[in-house]
């Protein structure tokens, strides 16, 4: 059976309520479940966090056979996640539920891209099953 970690970062806790108009009005446990039901043969582990050094850990940590990665704010500002992700041995696919670069100019970077296996951003939520589905195949 696969194993997927998905990790959201900085305020994806409050996905469901914060800016609906950018972010949709479906919270992150009905994504979850959603998920978990699309795939059935696949383990799927959740963290979310607003703290950087706990994302990293579970980075490193990650026995995984992939990690789905939405780091939030951190995407643009965190060389330490970046260094973790090209540290660790278990592939990221970087997510975004907004389209990153349709928004202010400080969101048209990622750090942390060029280290990821892939980058999925502007399909919603739909994205985290694109990629789960990824590493689920």
């Amino acid at each position: 059976m696969k194993q997927i970690l998905i990790i959201n970062g900085p305020n994806l806790n409050l996905l469901g309520t914060r800016q609906p108009q950018i972010y949709g009005e479906i919270t992150f446990d009905e994504v979850l479940a959603d998920l978990r039901n699309k795939f059935p043969n696949t383990k799927i582990d959740y963290l979310q966090s607003n703290h950087e050094g706990e994302i990293i850990d579970a980075l490193q940590q990650s026995s995984h056979n992939g990690i789905v990665l939405n780091a939030g704010g951190y995407t643009h500002t965190s060389v330490a996640i970046r260094d973790a992700i090209s540290a660790v041995e278990v592939p990221v696919v970087e997510v975004h539920i907004s389209n990153i670069s349709a928004r202010e100019s400080f969101r048209h970077e990622s750090l942390l891209s060029p280290v990821c296996q892939g980058v999925i951003f502007g399909f919603g939520v739909k994205g985290y099953e694109l990629a789960v589905g990824y590493f689920a195949d």
